[in-house]
């Protein structure tokens, strides 16, 4: 099984997770996911939720008892609130179960997607596919509920989130399959935080995130702006690719814009920010320094005023023995 952290309550930002009289993960962080582990089958077990650094389940946050099958591959995901003075509306705290959970795509062509939804004041939303004109691929999905999985081509969609009568869009997102080079894997995306923070005490804001089967921080997808905002890069290219010291941006900027990279870990995770300041309209050309990165794989960002653009980059340290 693999359990993801979900809950975006701050009294459970950080929990124990116990199965019967035996520490299961330690110190269990909002927003990662485990592996996929062992657990016993066919025999009934209870699982307990305990602040971090506990010493025992007795008195627990939360716990249930379950009895898993046997040969069964299950996607648990710890959700909804422990404070139930502080959040609008409160749902209260569960671990949903999947019991047909994937380690691996179903073919080494093709990524499996299974959906979560995990906010808790977000609506009955429809999933609907833009960038290569799928279309609705989940229907009135509900808070709690499982959709997938999906068996979809790795390349780049984006997704836009809209309520159950389809007229309200909540977000937009990029599903980088392609860039993120996930072909063959099986993964589970939850829709995560508040649509309003302010009425949830300043939590985190809704996102979508992706938990990779081998566990780890969960992959944040990118917000995409709309239509009317996606009018500010004309051009864009970044070279050289595979880069050592140095990574050199050219772009084409339509109007006058406030430009800023920002380069993120295969995790999701911001690991370098520059602000170029204000720009004017025209062929631009920049390069940031990445002598300080680990060798690997990163996506660079390109923010034009709210326009955004991102690309894979490979930093190779070889490169700077070779050639210097």
């Amino acid at each position: 099984m693999q359990v993801i952290h979900n809950s975006a309550d701050a009294a459970a930002a950080v929990v124990d997770v116990w199965l019967n009289d035996t520490k299961l993960i330690k110190k269990f962080a909002f927003r990662t996911a485990t592996p996929f582990i062992d657990a016993p089958a066919g025999v009934e077990f209870t699982i307990a939720i305990q602040p971090p650094v506990s010493t025992s389940p007795a008195n627990p946050i939360w716990s249930q008892n379950y009895t898993l099958a046997y040969g069964e591959t299950y996607v648990l995901v710890a959700n909804g609130l422990v404070d139930d003075q502080n959040y609008t509306p409160f749902k209260a705290f569960d671990i949903y179960v999947y019991p047909k959970g994937r380690e691996s795509s179903s073919s080494a062509s093709l990524t499996d997607i299974l959906v979560f939804h995990g906010s808790t004041d977000a609506p009955v939303v429809d999933i609907v596919e833009t960038g290569v004109g799928a279309g609705t691929v989940i229907d009135n999905l509900e808070y709690g509920s499982f959709a997938g999985y999906l068996s979809l081509p790795p390349v780049d969609y984006v997704l836009k989130i809209k309520d159950e009568t389809g007229t309200t869009t909540v977000a937009s997102f990029a599903a980088q399959l392609g860039t993120l080079g996930l072909g063959g894997q099986a993964l589970t995306i939850v829709a995560s935080g508040f649509l309003n923070p302010l009425e949830n005490n300043n939590g985190e804001p809704f996102g979508l995130f992706v938990a990779l089967a081998s566990g780890g921080a969960l992959i944040q997808l990118s917000v995409v702006t709309s239509v009317e905002e996606q009018n500010q890069i004309a051009a864009f290219n970044l070279y050289p690719n595979p880069a050592n010291s140095k990574v050199n941006i050219s772009l084409d900027i339509l109007s006058d814009s406030e430009v800023s990279v920002s380069i993120y870990n295969i995790m999701g995770s911001l690991v370098k920010n520059e602000n170029f300041g204000r720009l004017s309209n025209g062929m631009q050309n920049k390069s940031i320094d990445v002598t300080d990165l680990s060798e690997g794989v990163y996506l660079m960002k390109v923010t034009a005023n709210k326009s955004q653009i991102t690309q894979k980059v490979l930093i190779n340290k070889a490169l700077l023995i070779k050639y210097s």
